[in-house]
C-alpha cells in the first residue's frame, strides 16, 4: 500500500468521524436539545441496559464509573435520570429515565435511522457495505482490546 494512499485512509477515517459529530450535534440542537453528545450517549446506554447499574452502564461506554457519576449528576440535576434504589439489595441504586428522555432518545435514533438510510441510498451493494464496514468495526474492536 503506498503512502499515498495510507494519507488518505487516515484523511478519510478522520473527516467522516468529525462529520457525522458535528451532524448529529447540529442535528439535536435544531430539535431543541441541548444535551452534550457524551449526556446523550449514556442516556442511550442507560435504554439499552438490562440491568441499569451504573458498572453495566459504565462498561457499556467504555468508561469509569467515575466519569460515569459526572454525566450522571449532570443529567439527575437536569431531570433526565434518577439514582433509585434497589428493592431487593439496598446497596445498589439504578439508573431510571425520566419521561424528557424519551424525547431526546427519539430524536437521537431517528439522526441515526436518516443516516444510515442516506448511506444505504448512495450504495448499490448493501452487504459490500456491512460488509467493509463490520471489517472496519472489528479492526478497531481488535485495537481497542489490545490497548486495554
Amino acid at each position: 500500500m503506498s503512502v499515498d494512499t495510507r494519507r488518505q485512509v487516515n484523511e478519510l477515517i478522520v473527516d467522516i468521524f468529525n462529520k457525522i459529530l458535528t451532524l448529529e450535534e447540529t442535528y439535536h440542537h435544531m430539535h431543541g436539545i441541548d444535551l452534550s453528545m457524551t449526556e446523550i450517549h449514556t442516556l442511550d446506554a442507560i435504554h439499552k441496559s438490562a440491568s441499569k447499574q451504573m458498572s453495566d452502564v459504565a462498561k457499556s461506554l467504555d468508561i469509569t464509573q467515575g466519569t460515569l457519576t459526572t454525566s450522571i449528576n449532570r443529567l439527575e440535576k437536569q431531570g433526565y435520570v434518577n439514582r433509585v434504589r434497589d428493592q431487593e439489595d439496598r446497596r445498589i441504586y439504578r439508573l431510571v429515565l425520566e419521561d424528557k428522555s424519551f424525547k431526546v432518545l427519539d430524536i437521537h435514533d431517528k439522526f441515526h435511522n436518516e443516516m444510515v438510510e442516506g448511506i444505504l441510498r448512495q450504495t448499490e451493494k448493501d452487504e459490500d457495505l456491512v460488509r467493509a464496514i463490520a471489517e472496519l468495526n472489528g479492526f478497531f474492536q481488535n485495537m481497542l482490546e489490545e490497548n486495554q
